[in-house]
C-alpha cells in the first residue's frame, strides 16, 4: 500500500511540474519580449457604497495579478535545466532584482465586470529596460572568442558552461547523475544547410543572420541557449556575446516558420539541427558548426544575436 501511494504522488509531482512548465511557456510571449498576468477580484459581501466595492475588488485583482506574475516569472527558464525561481533559491542578488521587476509591474489593462468582479492584467519586460534579462544576467566583462571552425572535429571534453555569469549552468545529465560526452566526430558530417556550398575554408559573406530548424525536436524557448557542434563542444552561449544586447533584446528569436524569422535578416544562413540538448540547445552537425563560424567571422551575425530558432 505504501508503495502504491509512493508510486501515485510522484505521477502527481511529475504531473503538476509539466502543468507549471506549460504555464510558463505559455504566459511568455517571446517574440513580444513581455510576461503578463491577469488577476481577478471580487468585492466582499457587504460593503457601503458601490465605488466602495469596486475599489476592494480592483485591489484584490491587483493583489491576485501580482501573486500569479511572480508564479510566472519564476517558471521561466533561463537555460536547459535553470529556472528563474532556482537562481532566486541561490542568489540573493538575482531574488532582490526579481521582487523589485514584480514590484514595478505596469498595468496594461483594468475592466470592472458586469458582475461586480474586476480584472487587472500586468506586464513586465523579458528584455530591455527594467527587464527580466536584467535580472538574471551580469554584466560579461571578458568575452570569449569564437572558436574556430576547425575545432568542432577535434575531441573535447563537455564541461560547465556559465549561461548568466552567475555560476548557471546547462547541463544535460544522463539517469546515472553523469554528464554525457559526445564522442568526437572522425569524419566530416554532412552538412544540412540549405545555403550555396562555400569554397572550402573560406567565407562566401553577405550573410546577416543564422535560422536553426528544429521542427519536430521538442526545443523549448529558453534566455540563455547554447547552440553546440556534435562533440559538444559549445560554438555560441552568453559567454561570447555583449551582455547590453543580451539584455537588451535576448540571444535568439523563437518562432515557428521561416517566414516569421525577421530578426535574421534578408539573407539568413539556414541549417538543420541534428538534434536539440536538453530540449533547448540546438546541435548542429560539425560541418555545418564549422559553415555557420566561418561566415560568422565575415559577418559578424553571431555578434549581433542575429539568430532565430524554428520549432
Amino acid at each position: 500500500m505504501h508503495i502504491v501511494k509512493a508510486f501515485a504522488l510522484a505521477v502527481l509531482m511529475l504531473a503538476l511540474a509539466v502543468c507549471l512548465a506549460d504555464t510558463a511557456e505559455a504566459a511568455t510571449d517571446w517574440d513580444g519580449g513581455r510576461i503578463r498576468a491577469e488577476g481577478t477580484g471580487v468585492a466582499p459581501a457587504r460593503t457601503v457604497s458601490a465605488a466602495q466595492a469596486r475599489a476592494l475588488a480592483r485591489r484584490a485583482a491587483i493583489a491576485d495579478a501580482y501573486r500569479q506574475l511572480a508564479e510566472q516569472i519564476q517558471g521561466v527558464a533561463v537555460d536547459a535545466s535553470t529556472t528563474v525561481e532556482d537562481m532566486m533559491v541561490t542568489n540573493d542578488t538575482v531574488r532582490t532584482h526579481v521582487s523589485a521587476l514584480v514590484r514595478g509591474a505596469r498595468i496594461v489593462e483594468e475592466k470592472a465586470l458586469r458582475d461586480g468582479a474586476y480584472t487587472v492584467t500586468l506586464e513586465v519586460p523579458v528584455f530591455g529596460v527594467s527587464s527580466l534579462a536584467g535580472s538574471v544576467f551580469t554584466p560579461n566583462t571578458s568575452r570569449e572568442r569564437w572558436v574556430s571552425p576547425d575545432s568542432v572535429y577535434e575531441p573535447y571534453t563537455p564541461r560547465d558552461y556559465d549561461t548568466t555569469g552567475y555560476g548557471t549552468y546547462g547541463r544535460r545529465s544522463g539517469d546515472d547523475g553523469t554528464t554525457t560526452t559526445p564522442a568526437a566526430p572522425v569524419r566530416r558530417s554532412p552538412s544540412t544547410s540549405s545555403a550555396a556550398a562555400a569554397p572550402d575554408g573560406r567565407a562566401i559573406g553577405g550573410y546577416t543572420g543564422l535560422i536553426v530548424d528544429c521542427r519536430g525536436m521538442g526545443l523549448r524557448p529558453v534566455m540563455s541557449p547554447v547552440i553546440k557542434t556534435e562533440n559538444g563542444r559549445p560554438i555560441y552561449g552568453y559567454k561570447n556575446l555583449d551582455s547590453d544586447k543580451v539584455v537588451a533584446s535576448g540571444m535568439a528569436g523563437y518562432v515557428r516558420s521561416e517566414a516569421d524569422a525577421t530578426r535574421a535578416g534578408q539573407n539568413p544562413l539556414v541549417v538543420r539541427a541534428i538534434r536539440v540538448d536538453g530540449n533547448a540547445n540546438p546541435v548542429l552537425s560539425a560541418e555545418d558548426a564549422r559553415r555557420v563560424l566561418i561566415e560568422n567571422g565575415a559577418s559578424g551575425f553571431l555578434d549581433a544575436t542575429n539568430v532565430v530558432f524554428i520549432r
